[in-house]
């Protein structure tokens, strides 16, 4: 094995420069329909990897676990064995009315109110996106039909904050769409490192100004939040197509 990498246990024999970023190791199993001959790779903590084709190809799917510090780690290690174009897929809650369950949100930007990214740098250092990556994310989600929204994320490192209600209600004032724990880290080091990244988030908690009731008005709210999960899949997959067609 040539540079193989101590976390992620990939090296760089993959000849991959796509990959596709979820938090669950679970979602690989989700990833892998949308993919041809998908090869389960490694698995080493938070760390579970599979490799396909999607309409020809090559693309890396890795696990990076919850929060900025595992999916730091991620960034760095993929960085080191060739890929230079990272999507996040995850999952947030939303911070805006009108944000349904299974919407996309689509970063634009991040806030940086979490740890891993305030390592790499001062605050004053911008957390963003690829924009010709996240313009091919917009396009895919418009040429799908799916909803998402366009905006910036806050990435922090705990819901269990005591005044996590007031946290929220000021981030939602500024206007942010949703919150997430990897992007800031993911759009800080890919920025440091000439690594291409976005970030889109499947919707899973309605803002804290809709009404409990509203959720229930949904006939299956998980199944809008599964629909969600695919919906970002796709548009990944597709960005990449789009990244690697432009080429």
């Amino acid at each position: 094995m040539k540079n193989l990498q101590p976390h992620i246990c990939l090296d760089d024999s993959l000849g991959i420069r796509y990959a596709i970023l979820p938090g669950d190791p679970k979602r690989l199993d989700h990833i892998a329909k949308y993919l041809d001959n998908p090869e389960e790779l490694a698995y080493n903590r938070e760390f579970r990897s599979l490799a396909g084709l999607y309409k020809g190809v090559p693309v890396l799917a890795l696990s990076t676990g919850i929060g900025g510090a595992s999916a730091g780690i991620a960034v760095e290690e993929l960085k080191n064995i060739g890929v230079d174009t990272m999507v996040r897929i995850g999952s947030c809650g939303a911070l805006q009315n009108g944000i349904q369950l299974g919407d996309l949100i689509i970063a634009n930007g991040a806030v940086r109110d979490d740890g891993a990214s305030r390592t790499y740098g001062e605050l004053a250092f911008p957390a963003v996106p690829n924009p010709e990556l996240m313009m091919h994310c917009v396009e895919a989600a418009k040429e799908m039909g799916y909803p998402y929204h366009l905006g910036i994320a806050r990435s922090h490192d705990s819901f269990y904050r005591d005044d996590e209600a007031e946290i929220s209600a000021y981030w939602a004032r500024m206007g942010v769409l949703g919150c997430d724990m990897e992007t800031a880290a993911l759009f800080t080091i890919g920025g440091l490192r000439g690594v291409r990244t976005a970030s889109i988030l499947n919707n899973v908690v309605l803002s804290d100004e809709e009404t409990a009731e509203s959720i229930g008005a949904y006939v299956d709210g998980e199944s809008l939040t599964f629909e969600g999960e695919k919906r970002e899949i796709l548009v990944a997959l597709e960005a990449i197509y789009k990244m690697d067609q432009g080429r």
